[in-house]
């Protein structure tokens, strides 16, 4: 399963961006869809994430702030992220886990999208 991420870029602390992640491919069904995301010298993290049934999850660090949410029609994530911080300045990647076919499942990464917040 391919996954395609969209929407990083430089915007100021306070703005607000949205990423939206795209899967294709070989897809019989996608459980879990989430965002990590790395800063320089640290582990990746998890941000968010949301079930096919819309259970969400948030680090603590973005809650009130982000807000995951999905089309499964169309197998995309969204991340609408506002009042952006600093230290919100990472490379975002996506994540989904599903199944391929009946018996074959898939845990799939997409590229990762640059966040930079800076005035």
């Amino acid at each position: 399963v391919q996954l395609q991420a969209f929407g990083g870029g430089l915007v100021q602390p306070g703005g607000s961006l949205r990423l939206s992640c795209a899967a294709s491919g070989r897809i019989f069904s996608i459980n879990g869809m989430g965002w990590y995301r790395q800063a320089p010298g640290k582990q990746r993290e998890l941000v968010a994430s949301i079930t096919s049934g819309s259970i969400r999850n948030y680090a603590d660090s973005v809650k009130g702030r982000f807000t995951i949410s999905r089309d499964n029609a169309k197998n995309t994530v969204y991340l609408q992220m506002d009042s952006l911080k600093p230290e919100d300045t990472a490379v975002y990647y996506c994540n989904a886990i599903g199944l391929s076919t009946m018996t074959t499942t898939f845990d799939d990464w997409g590229q990762g999208t640059q966040v930079t917040v800076s005035s």
